[in-house]
């Protein structure tokens, strides 16, 4: 027999099991909102509980509890105990829910409030002593808490973001500094092109990723305006002036973060564009890992009959059936997550043009998708770097081969020889499958030495070339 509570809301009695930490409101939460299976992200659960920390603090200073010590500090206590990690066991409420991040405010009001009658060695429900409202939502609304918290998780998953995507870049700079000296065919529509260096491609995706890590690290100003202090809608109804002013300051003190209070409450709890911004940025760092990875696998093909310009660090065997198969999994992965992250970002685009008038009720949404697509793109930066990045070879030999006999190579000789000429000679190579080198040789006089000097990584990656350096003065 399970041991039970009473428990009574606006809507009636409700039995709670008595060895939860939740009351009433979670329990209709549960009930009312089985849809994902999820519950909140681990740090949103610690941002709110930092929040309410800040609130607590500033509250206690500025008078409340002032007669009761001992239930400040179990108030206090309890908040700390949120915002460091814990407690988040008992906070089950779906992350997707109805009113705007309701239930999960007071399903941490209720876990706080209960873990504070412990502290006080009272019985969980004694809401006469400690109140999950009236204590723990003390000169609060859902709506300036539960946006604040979904920024501060957002802030401190960014910090791990940034260090990912700075060791991704920093992959692929070695990888061009490494690869600088090898000569091979770019494509172009995938079709063969012009000459290249490993290392220029390598230096190509380095330099996407620097822009991202420069976009994202931009997210910061636009997520450390907060509307705390705001209450419903904004205009701070049922807080003191004091708490208003001071609020934001403690939980910028508590979380080392830059937060400001917004200057124009009403639109900070109205208006989400914000989290449409930082998310198209992280689209973009997703369209970036898009292209690259399938860059990679497609350099990567064969290894016998596809382009095998690279080899990626074999990971695990590719096929049930196939022997000795190994697929490019890794960049596979991590291009899976970068879809994930750019259907996420159109989910999160959808809930913030739909919020109506003073609030935004589909924050829980925004509040999912994004804090998963900074865990999804932290992690993808992570495991491309470290499992495909750092150690990819090139087949120079490969390579080699490949400049030799493909008709790329003629626009090499372009200063050397002309257009018309270099043409005639990319046609009689493709025509008679003789070597570029050997007709360039025989058509227009070009001697081994010039063609290796036309063809260097020196040449093919100059950027243009002054007048007297084109072979015989052209």
């Amino acid at each position: 027999m399970v041991l039970t509570r009473t428990e009574t809301d606006a809507l009636g009695e409700r039995e709670i099991p008595q060895d939860v930490l939740w009351g009433v409101h979670t329990q209709r939460a549960l009930d009312n909102f089985p849809l994902s299976g999820r519950p909140l992200h681990p740090l949103l659960i610690r941002a709110l509980g930092l929040v309410k920390l800040a609130a607590a603090e500033t509250n206690h200073r500025l008078g409340a509890w002032s007669d009761d010590s001992a239930k400040a500090e179990a108030i206090v206590a309890a908040c700390r105990e949120m915002a460091e990690g814990g407690l988040a066991a008992a906070i089950p409420v779906d992350a997707l829910q109805g009113g705007a991040g309701t239930s999960a405010n007071m399903n941490v009001n209720e876990v706080l409030a209960n873990r504070a009658l412990e502290l006080l060695g009272c019985e969980r429900g004694e809401y006469a002593r400690v109140s999950p409202l009236d204590d723990l939502n003390l000169h609060q609304s859902t709506n300036d808490v539960f946006p604040t918290a979904l920024k501060v998780a957002a802030l401190l998953l960014l910090d791990r973001l940034e260090q990912k995507v700075v060791a991704l870049q920093e992959a692929f700079q070695h990888q061009e500094q490494r690869w600088a000296h090898v000569v091979k065919v770019a494509r172009t529509e995938m079709q063969d092109a012009v000459l290249i260096t490993a290392g220029r491609a390598f230096g190509a995706y380095a330099e996407a990723v620097n822009r991202d890590r420069w976009r994202i690290s931009k997210c910061h100003e636009r997520l450390r305006v907060v509307n705390l202090g705001g209450t419903a809608v904004g205009t701070g109804l049922a807080a003191p002036r004091r708490y208003i002013f001071e609020v934001v300051e403690t939980l910028r003190e508590l979380t080392g973060l830059g937060l400001a209070r917004a200057e124009n409450l009403v639109d900070a709890t109205q208006n989400a564009d914000v989290f449409v911004e930082v998310s198209g940025i992280l689209k973009a760092h997703a369209t970036n890992l898009l292209k690259i990875c399938s860059d990679l696998r497609l350099l990567s093909s064969g290894p016998d009959a596809g382009l095998a310009e690279i080899r990626l660090p074999r990971r695990q065997a590719g096929s049930s059936i196939m022997p000795g198969k190994v697929n490019p999994v890794i960049p596979e992965a991590v291009s899976q997550a970068a879809m994930l992250v750019i259907g996420n970002d159109a989910a999160l685009t959808l809930a913030c043009a739909s919020g109506s008038l003073e609030l935004n009720p589909f924050l829980p949404l925004v509040a999912a998708t994004l804090l998963d697509n900074l865990d999804l793109l932290a992690h993808a930066d992570d495991i491309l770097c470290r499992h495909c990045v750092e150690g990819i070879e090139v087949d120079e030999a490969r390579c080699a081969r490949q400049v030799e006999n493909s008709t790329a190579v003629a626009t090499a000789l372009l200063p050397a020889i002309g257009h018309e000429r270099a043409a005639e000679i990319a046609a009689l190579a493709a025509r008679t499958g003789a070597s570029v080198r050997d007709l360039a040789r025989s058509e227009a006089g070009i001697t081994d030495e010039q063609f290796d000097q036309l063809t260097s990584a020196t040449a093919v990656c100059r950027l243009g070339f002054a007048p007297g350096q084109g072979v015989k003065g052209r």
